[in-house]
């Protein structure tokens, strides 16, 4: 009996032992399940989480492209992208700026080390009670994390990361540090991100200039931006302020009296100031040509350039007034007009009359024809031989080679004439027999020389200017007659920032290489004024001035130009077509000198007159020296080819080319 009791209790703690080893060890799987659980949880939590960037990094990061051109008095004339403002830093703004963000979203910021253990459970137990979200926990470091390097999904992941990439962000920069990346990185609404941004945008002011209810005002909108301000009523935003402004008090940052009468205070957006509408054309050139000085494009960038937004104006009105009045008539569809001093700055760049119809910069991107304009290259080309203004050729119809006679505007034929006159006249055969003594080669490279940038062939018809170019390289090319044979480098960009102020490129000056002798520059400029005084540049003569310059027609009327210049200003005007359809008998004498001299005229109110190099010490020569002159050039020719002829006496304006 003794023995089957025995039996029965062995069996019973058999049972027992069996039962505790199997709840001990589904209990071990179940802790080992669930810590392996966890661990591949808290794993899943971090995976893929960016590294925390460099600082620089933290400014630009997810940072949409935003552009501001500045001119030479700091003032901002065009603006392209979201409006970011400048950089502030929260301890040169007024204090209750920066109060107005502590009070609204993070009153313990400067106790707290990246995360508010405090504010989660304060903000959880206020949700929880509320059925719905009512508050949140973040800091402000957790927003610049959130903004900046994070998705704004809601989940537990990102809510994980945020959290830690804050207590990192906390270890390595300073609290003011992390202040000035929220104040100037927060989205605000409007296509406005930071506190200045959002300043300019709401009320065309400063940051530093913010009162006291339009602060309280901006630092309700971090929550939800773009549906506070579609409320025409703005109620959620006033609700919001009116709690900042409480908070506020709470703090001891203001007193009762001053929040109610902020939140009495009416909220009333002001209008920016209106930017230049004509710089568009003038935007995308200067973000071609940021391509070529800066290795890589900052997403943030303010550049200073050199067009000066008034002399801009002058352009535009005259091309307007010109293409909406007889260019309409006469089928001149389309202009350009450009402007730079002897400097090489642009002031004026009129790519077009209307952006928005065409972006297409006429004045740097149409590859046109210049006619006649491109002769003064042949001129100078024949000038740095050894001829002179006074050198006699003979104009006479001829055949260049086995096909091709040049002819004449007028189908005229005028005999031995000085190259002065035939340059004034616009002679197509004198042109043409110099490009064959000089070699066109010869005329090619003095083109490159002086500045045009194309692929010009050594054709005989380059006389005529056959080849393509583009108004800005005209332009370029013919200062270096201004500047007494020193090259002119045309450029746009004086300086370029980011927000920050960080200056990423400044223009440095450097010497102008010399691409002409000074005799051959002043013998040009003394023909090329003649074009004006005497030619077929009259209608761009301006009262009181030294003008040179050049007309051009292309063939069959297609472009018709005006390339002219003080001793202060180059510009150049160009009217066409964009389809390269023919006008009506539209020449570079007519419309396109008149419009220069229209907008020259009030741009040149601003200058002082002083002669052209090479005129200021030359003096028209006497009938009587004009004879003695004429007398030794017949005598030349005569020897040369044993016909003694009488110089032509040319009447001024010949050919309207």
């Amino acid at each position: 009996m003794m023995t089957y009791r025995a039996d029965i209790e062995q069996a019973r703690q058999t049972r027992l032992r069996r039962r505790r080893l199997t709840f001990l060890t589904g209990l071990s799987a179940a802790l080992l399940i669930g810590a392996v659980s966890g661990y591949v949880y808290w794993q899943s939590l971090f995976s893929n989480m960016p590294a925390l960037p460099d600082t620089d990094e933290l400014w630009t990061r997810k940072r949409e492209f935003s552009l501001d051109l500045m001119n030479a008095d700091g003032e901002r004339i065009f603006h392209r992208g979201p409006v970011f403002g400048e950089m502030v830093d929260p301890e040169t703004l007024p204090d209750h700026v920066t109060q107005a963000f502590l009070a609204g979203e993070d009153k313990r910021f400067y106790d707290h080390k990246g995360v508010d253990i405090t504010a989660i459970f304060r903000a959880g137990f206020a949700n929880w009670r509320a059925g719905q979200t009512v508050q949140g926990g973040s800091t402000l470091t957790q927003q610049v994390i959130k903004n900046v390097l994070l998705t704004p999904e809601q989940s537990i992941k990102r809510k994980a990361q945020e959290m830690t990439l804050a207590l990192e962000l906390e270890q390595r920069l300073s609290k003011n540090e992390i202040l000035s990346l929220y104040l100037n990185r927060i989205y605000l609404g409007n296509r406005a991100y930071g506190v200045d941004g959002a300043a300019e945008a709401y009320f065309n002011k400063d940051a530093s200039e913010l009162t006291l209810a339009e602060a309280t005002f901006i630092a309700s909108l971090p929550k939800a931006p773009s549906r506070m301000i579609s409320d025409p009523d703005l109620e959620d935003a006033k609700a919001r302020q009116q709690y900042i402004l409480s908070q506020m008090v709470d703090e001891d940052y203001i007193t009762l009296e001053e929040a109610q009468a902020a939140a009495k205070e009416p909220i009333t957006f002001v209008e920016r100031a209106p930017q230049d509408p004509l710089l568009d054309h003038v935007a995308d050139h200067v973000m071609n040509e940021l391509g070529q000085l800066l290795p890589s494009i900052p997403n943030d960038l303010v550049v200073t350039i050199t067009i000066d937004p008034e002399i801009q104006g002058f352009v535009h009105a005259a091309l307007k007034k010109t293409i909406e009045g007889e260019g309409q008539r006469l089928g001149a569809r389309n202009g350009a007009g450009l402007v730079m001093d002897t400097n090489g700055r642009v002031l004026a760049m009129v790519g077009g009359l209307d952006y928005y119809e065409s972006q297409f910069n006429r004045a740097t991107q149409a590859m046109r024809q210049p006619g006649s304009s491109f002769k003064p290259f042949v001129y100078a080309a024949a000038m740095e031989k050894g001829l002179r203004p006074y050198t006699v050729r003979v104009d006479e119809r001829v055949y260049i080679t086995k096909d091709w006679a040049p002819r004449n505007y007028t189908n005229q034929y005028y005999g031995p004439v000085r190259l002065r006159d035939a340059l004034a006249n616009s002679l197509n055969t004198v042109s043409a027999k110099l490009t064959k003594e000089v070699g066109a080669t010869k005329v090619v490279d003095m083109a490159h020389r002086l500045g045009l940038g194309t692929d010009l062939k050594p054709y005989p018809s380059i006389a005529l200017g056959s080849d393509e170019s583009t108004l800005f390289d005209l332009v370029r090319a013919y200062g270096a007659f201004a500047r007494s044979g020193k090259r002119m480098d045309p450029y746009l960009i004086e300086k370029i920032e980011n927000s920050r102020g960080e200056v990423i490129f400044e223009r440095k000056p450097y010497p102008a290489a010399t691409v002409l002798d000074k005799r051959v520059a002043a013998d040009m400029n003394e023909m090329l004024a003649r074009v004006v005084t005497h030619g077929s540049g009259r209608g761009a003569l301006i009262d009181g001035w030294d003008i040179a310059g050049k007309t051009g027609t292309s063939q069959k009327w297609r472009d018709a130009w005006f390339i002219g210049y003080t001793n202060s200003l180059i510009a150049g005007v160009w009217l066409g077509n964009d389809e390269n359809e023919p006008m009506s008998r539209v020449s570079g004498g007519g419309l396109p000198a008149r419009t220069w001299k229209a907008f020259m005229t009030e741009i040149l109110e601003d200058y002082v007159p002083e002669p052209l190099p090479g005129l200021d010490d030359r003096e028209e020569l006497t009938v009587a020296q004009q004879r003695r002159l004429d007398f030794y050039g017949e005598l030349s020719d005569a020897f040369r080819s044993n016909r003694p002829a009488q110089v032509a006496s040319l009447r001024p304006g010949l050919t309207p080319q």
